[in-house]
């Protein structure tokens, strides 16, 4: 009798392994490649996202994550995502190379808050940018994560925009950046990110503006020490799958991705904010100064610059952000 039971657990105990097996055996593997390292917040969340994809899809779907951009360069794996070679990637504002609303995630001075910017995102103008990335760029946005605002560092105190008459100030290479520093009284600089460590050290430039996480990683607290709390551009980016990938599941898993991306939204939004203030904790540490800004004065003298940059058929939601 004994042996009996004990043969009817050994046999319970194989085929509960041998089912567990099968549940493990993804029939659909989905490749996840974006930019930041393994200590990036964007990381972990991508990690997050594959764990509730496999919870709830009880293993059926497989998220493979691929850091550091070790299945290409952004615009490579969106490419790759429109020919079928990558499933899945982290992307923002580059998609405006396909749906010109895009270019609306990283409008400056266009979102006054994080709130303001959710609100937004959330809602329907949020919704017909991601139609347009939909139907553009056949890339289609699961949910969204918040951007660390952008901040001038300097060597000094910068308040008003009367402060920064003649200032030069690296940006990156994007026209609408130029334009909103131009009119609020800089001059702006265009300059690729790996040059700026240099120019700030040897005097080519006076300030830069970053996000912190980038201000941080740049080491640029060794030779700037004040940040203007400028915040002229908050912005969101996309965790998205390509239209081919999405199409191949079946409605059942379509539901769990996106009861999936909520949960990482979440998760995400709380590493988010412990992150910005860890950042401004750090950078305290390391003797560098936080100043309050006249950031409505900013706001006013970039806005009609803004607002013309932006391309004419996207100009009327652009005004409608601002205006809210």
């Amino acid at each position: 009798m004994f042996f009996t039971k004990l043969t009817r657990l050994t046999a319970g105990c194989v085929l509960a392994a041998l089912l567990g097996t099968a549940a493990m055996a993804a029939e659909v593997t989905l490749k996840l490649g974006h930019l930041a390292n393994e200590d990036n917040i964007w990381h972990k969340a991508a990690l997050k996202f594959g764990e509730e994809v496999a919870a709830l899809t009880e293993g059926r779907v497989e998220v493979q994550v691929y850091p550091n951009e070790s299945l290409g360069k952004e615009i490579d794996v969106i490419n790759g995502m429109q020919l079928g070679t990558a499933d899945m990637t982290i992307t923002g504002e580059s998609l405006q190379n396909w749906a010109p609303k895009a270019a609306l995630l990283a409008l400056p001075y266009g979102y006054k808050s994080l709130e303001h910017m959710d609100a937004v995102a959330s809602g329907e103008i949020g919704q017909q940018i991601v139609d347009e990335i939909i139907a553009n760029a056949g890339i289609r946005p699961l949910t969204y994560f918040a951007r660390g605002p952008r901040n001038l560092s300097a060597n000094r105190e910068i308040t008003s925009p009367d402060d920064l008459k003649g200032f030069k100030l690296r940006v990156p290479n994007v026209p609408v950046f130029v334009a909103a520093w131009q009119a609020i009284g800089a001059n702006p600089t265009p300059m690729a990110f790996s040059e700026v460590f240099t120019s700030l050290q040897n005097g080519t430039i006076e300030g830069q503006e970053n996000p912190l996480a980038l201000f941080k990683s740049g080491g640029f607290y060794e030779v700037q020490k004040v940040i203007n709390k400028t915040e002229h551009v908050r912005s969101w980016i996309y965790l998205t799958i390509s239209e081919q990938s999405w199409e191949k599941l079946s409605e059942a898993d379509q539901a769990a991705l996106l009861e999936a991306a909520k949960r990482t939204q979440a998760y995400e939004r709380e590493l988010f904010l412990a992150d910005e203030a860890a950042l401004v904790a750090d950078l305290e540490g390391r003797g560098v100064k936080f100043v309050e800004v006249d950031q409505a004065a900013f706001a006013a003298k970039a806005k009609e610059a803004v607002l013309a940059s932006v391309p004419a058929e996207i100009r009327p939601l652009a005004e409608q952000i601002f205006n809210n």
